[in-house]
């Protein structure tokens, strides 16, 4: 069986922002399958459309951006704002889980700009930990389609929107990993998201996500010493593994923070 590589971010475009260029490494070089989760489907990311029509342009451009490049493309169906810790929305990223059976994960950063993505990183994070065990998710009566996993997934957290947490702190990585080979591709698969730029041109003063996207590469990437770059964080708390993935397979630069 090939290795799988699973991001769960908040939001439609997120990942293609955030760590798509590690993900195409992984599967152009490794092999790897690679599956993209969106938490919502972006339903107030217009101020022109109704929400669920919103939500089935970008669910549709989050899918075409994947399809492009042999990903797969998933959405929980969790409303935008409304993310966050609680049951159902704990059990729904488990079975995500235990369906695609990653041995690697991506999400948010602890800290970030947003509530919705800061949600999302404590719900996979917890859901990491959750999918391996048997009694989990177990009802009587009931019968889970996918079996637990055997061990808890890698977790490697994103950057956080410009490098910095709610008060403007900065949030140094602890890894870069060079994506210079897959720019232009990772580029492509923003672009799928055309209905992004007219909202963040209004609600976030962007006007152009494709540059914004290569400033933010291109800034980590002269900290890497190479032309573009992502970062990561390793969650490696007690349980967790503790090897470092990235480094092994696609040379990612450890930093000492």
């Amino acid at each position: 069986m090939p290795n799988v590589a699973l991001a769960i971010l908040a939001h439609p475009d997120d990942a293609e922002f955030l760590c798509a260029g590690t993900l195409l490494r992984l599967r152009a070089e490794q092999g790897w399958q690679v599956h993209v989760a969106t938490m919502t489907a972006g339903d107030c990311g217009s101020a022109e459309h109704a929400p669920d029509d919103i939500a089935r342009i970008r669910r549709a451009e989050g899918a075409a951006a994947c399809r492009a490049v042999g990903f797969t493309y998933h959405c929980l169906e969790i409303r935008d704002l409304r993310v966050r810790y609680c049951d159902e929305q704990l059990e729904k990223v488990c079975r995500l889980l235990n369906t695609v059976r990653p041995n690697a994960v991506f999400t948010h950063s602890p800290e970030d700009y947003h509530l919705d993505h800061e949600q999302t990183s404590i719900l996979v994070r917890a859901a990491a930990f959750a999918a391996p065990i048997h009694n989990f998710l177990h009802r009587p009566g009931h019968s889970e389609p996918h079996p637990p996993l055997a061990a808890i997934p890698h977790l490697f957290y994103c950057d956080p929107l410009e490098g910095k947490d709610q008060f403007g702190r900065p949030v140094p990585p602890s890894m870069f990993v060079d994506i210079g080979s897959v720019i232009e591709k990772k580029a492509a698969m923003l672009a799928e998201h055309e209905s992004q730029r007219a909202w963040l041109r209004k609600h976030h003063g962007v006007d152009n996500l494709i540059d914004s996207m290569k400033g933010w590469s291109a800034e980590q990437g002269r900290r890497a010493g190479v032309a573009f770059a992502e970062g990561f964080r390793q969650h490696l708390g007690h349980s967790y593994p503790q090897n470092n993935l990235l480094q092994e397979l696609l040379a990612a630069s450890q930093l000492d923070i």
